[in-house]
């Protein structure tokens, strides 16, 4: 699957946690939490407007994709966090939306 061309989908149950390293793979720099039910990773930039244009950038992924990520900001820190609420974990989903964050622009150093 091409991440960076998939559309999300209703999903209904978590990813096989034997499968979070396939996903991952596909997903550079994304880590898991603890508990392996959110997939993060921390972007670094040198100005808050760098941090705000980032976070719109995003936004406008979670809208296509309506899909949503929880985001921490600061003046030169942005930590994006993907889960699926609605199956308690990880879905394909979450991987859809990390990869196309990871392809941004404003998300190259």
């Amino acid at each position: 699957m091409n991440l960076l061309l998939a559309q999300c989908a209703p999903q209904s149950t978590a990813l096989p946690e034997a499968e979070l390293g396939d996903w991952l793979a596909q997903a550079p720099g994304w880590l898991p939490d603890a508990t392996h039910k959110a997939i993060a990773r921390r972007y670094v930039f040198d100005n808050y407007y760098q941090v705000m244009a980032f976070a719109n950038a995003v936004a406008e992924i979670a809208h296509a994709q309506d899909h949503h990520p929880d985001m921490v900001l600061s003046y030169n820190v942005a930590t994006v966090s993907f889960s699926t609420h609605s199956v308690q974990g990880l879905s394909v989903n979450d991987f859809i939306c990390a990869a196309q964050v990871s392809a941004l622009p404003e998300a190259q150093p």
